[in-house]
């Protein structure tokens, strides 16, 4: 392959993986709790380039990053949702064992439990499930504690890592941790806030624009595609008249 038409083939594939990363960000513009998707952009180097040769470079992405600013709190009124101001996440028990989010969209499951919109069971400070009357007014504090009728029922696990980096995404707003190292503890930073809920970080517009970037770009490369292949046959034709 021509070595320009190469550098513009690779670009086109960090296009492609932009906007695969782009429509599943703009797919979740409206999950609460959701974390957008970015992406770290690099030069692939041939091993036998020399000095930096440009035509044996290859753009590419080198690797995705979560982003975890907070999304806007949006009141609703219920007094189960939830909202983290600050740093931190829920604690729940999911299918395969402890996960965590930032999607307070809680709801009253079997017995009296706490649990997510997916049936998760949201965890105490001690481990053990948060168990309310249904018919009673709940009262939850910017420490997570649950009161009912003045009386503590519990205290909901708010936890936060030391890194970021070894938690990985499970579904579109729960999290795992990947690094087996790496240990949750209670948020010293977070607030919980009654009555409201996180909206995802990401949104529409932002979508809108961001594809319509990378959909310049692409077109870009494609063009020299074309340029490079008129210019080689060209040559070609030019040195078949020789």
């Amino acid at each position: 392959m021509d070595p320009i038409t190469a550098v513009a083939a690779s670009a086109l594939r960090a296009q492609i993986d932009s906007l695969d990363l782009l429509a599943n960000n703009t797919a979740n513009a409206s999950t609460g709790g959701y974390k957008a998707d970015r992406e770290f952009h690099s030069l692939y180097v041939a091993p036998e380039a020399e000095d930096n040769d440009p035509v044996m470079t290859m753009p590419m992405i080198q690797q995705g990053w979560t982003d975890w600013s907070q999304g806007l709190l949006r009141p609703t009124g219920n007094q189960l949702d939830l909202a983290i101001s600050g740093k931190g996440f829920f604690s729940v028990d999911g299918p395969s064992g402890q996960i965590y989010t930032r999607n307070g969209n809680f709801r009253l499951g079997a017995g009296g439990k706490i649990v997510t919109s997916d049936g998760y069971t949201v965890r105490g400070a001690t481990g053990a499930s948060l168990k309310i009357e249904p018919s009673r007014p709940i009262e939850i504090s910017s420490d997570g504690t649950v009161k009912q009728d003045g009386n503590v029922i519990g205290q909901l696990e708010i936890v936060d890592f030391s890194s970021t980096a070894g938690l990985a995404k499970q579904g579109n707003n729960y999290f795992r941790v990947s690094d087996p190292t790496l240990r949750p503890k209670a948020s010293s930073e977070a607030s919980v806030e009654q009555g409201k809920l996180e909206d995802s970080n990401t949104g529409t517009a932002e979508g809108a624009v961001s594809v319509i970037k990378v959909m310049r770009q692409f077109e870009m490369m494609q063009k020299a595609i074309s340029l490079d292949n008129d210019m080689n046959k060209q040559a070609i034709e030019e040195v078949a008249k020789v």
